[in-house]
């Protein structure tokens, strides 16, 4: 472990809400940096941004390793303290609507002529400006627009969400990484740059190369189920007892998975024996495969096929994740002391690097838990700090 984290130089205003933005802001705090979020104080509002208690699960894995400070930000005074906390920060991160900012005073402009090393990071439903620019934007609308629905779920059937927020937590990837980008520009430039994504734009990058058939190949993609859209055999089948997902679209790997499913003559089969040819009868391959498939369980498959070289892998449900050997070897979560829920497993940052910090270091603190400690930080007195409590504004 070392005695410094990779981004404790960094100060961080998170005026984030539902998932996306904290999505972004989680993955500067678990690198070190110092997160101030700003929350409505708790006598105004007793629910969390994501609509469950500030102690339910959701909101413990959203916000671990900040602080909190309460700000009423309808109350003048209160928004006298947030710049003076602009003063002393690097980056601001938000996603409210894009006229939302500006009516609240803190809009980019505002921030830069004040802080010209701030870098201001911004998520909305469907970008800063344009047609659609103020509408409010949630994960399944963008799964829609953005296509992911179009090639989710079975052939011929109705278009499916996916089941987790992917436009959600891709915008919040996507804003990070350019907030670090702006962040290393500013240090050879001393200037803060205004970085912006949302959830359309960040939901069509997903879809990589489903989209790219469209913009270079101009051919809609179309749902292929469990199966891969191209490679061919390549997808979820059924056995004995549950369900694989097995890779192999050709060459030795297909060759290997036939010689274990007691197939071996079947890719130089004259209706098998090219990639084209397997796409064009995928469903009389698959058929072939899945019976075979269908005479054992899960677990035998898959030892055999992974001693044979064929990616092969079990279908959980999410406690047979954290029961699986290699996911605990990996150690996905960390545990932490909340004061009121106790002891908590929380589910840790998917990147780890050679002599680097736990990920996961503080619970989600309760709204307000922090407001006199950063106050003080920035100057204020014990008299002063009363004085604004006594307004509303913290």
């Amino acid at each position: 472990m070392t005695a410094t984290l990779p981004l404790d130089d960094i100060r961080v205003i998170d005026l984030t809400v539902a998932r996306a933005g904290p999505t972004c802001v989680r993955q500067l705090a678990d690198w070190g940096a110092d997160v101030i979020r700003i929350d409505i104080p708790p006598d105004l509002a007793g629910q969390a941004s994501t609509g469950g208690t500030r102690h339910d699960c959701d909101s413990q894995h959203l916000h671990r390793n900040k602080r909190s400070l309460s700000l009423n930000l309808k109350v003048p005074a209160a928004l006298e303290v947030l710049m003076r906390l602009i003063d002393s920060a690097d980056v601001l991160i938000e996603n409210m609507r894009p006229p939302v900012k500006s009516r609240l005073g803190f809009d980019f402009d505002t921030v830069h002529a004040r802080n010209r090393r701030l870098v201001y990071g911004s998520i909305s439903g469907f970008g800063q400006d344009g047609p659609y620019a103020g509408r409010g934007g949630v994960d399944q609308i963008a799964q829609g627009m953005g296509g992911l629905m179009s090639v989710t779920g079975l052939p011929g059937g109705e278009p499916t969400r996916a089941g987790i927020p992917v436009s959600d937590l891709a915008a919040g990837l996507y804003l990070a990484i350019g907030v670090l980008v702006a962040l290393h520009d500013r240090n050879r430039t001393g200037q803060g740059r205004w970085v912006q994504t949302s959830l359309l734009e960040s939901m069509i990058a997903m879809m990589d190369f489903q989209a790219a058939r469209w913009t270079i190949d101009r051919e809609v993609p179309e749902p292929a189920g469990n199966h891969h859209p191209l490679g061919v055999p390549m997808g979820c089948f059924p056995t004995a007892d549950g369900y694989v997902n097995l890779g192999a679209p050709g060459g030795r790997l297909l060759r290997n998975l036939c010689d274990v499913l007691g197939l071996p003559n079947l890719p130089s089969d004259p209706r098998f024996d090219s990639g084209k040819k397997r796409s064009a009868n995928r469903e009389e391959l698959n058929a072939l495969i899945a019976g075979r498939l269908r005479t054992r369980g899960t677990a035998a498959w898959v030892e055999a096929l992974n001693a044979a070289g064929v990616p092969c892998g079990p279908v959980y449900r999410m406690n047979e994740v954290f029961a699986d050997p290699q996911v605990r070897h990996l150690a996905m979560t960390s545990p932490v002391e909340h004061p009121v829920l106790g002891p908590l497993e929380i589910l840790r940052n998917a990147v780890r690097m050679t002599d680097g910090p736990a990920t996961v270091r503080m619970p989600s603190p309760d709204a307000g838990a922090h407001t006199d400690e950063v106050l003080a930080e920035l100057g204020y007195e014990p008299a002063e700090i009363d004085r604004l409590r006594g307004q509303g504004a913290i």
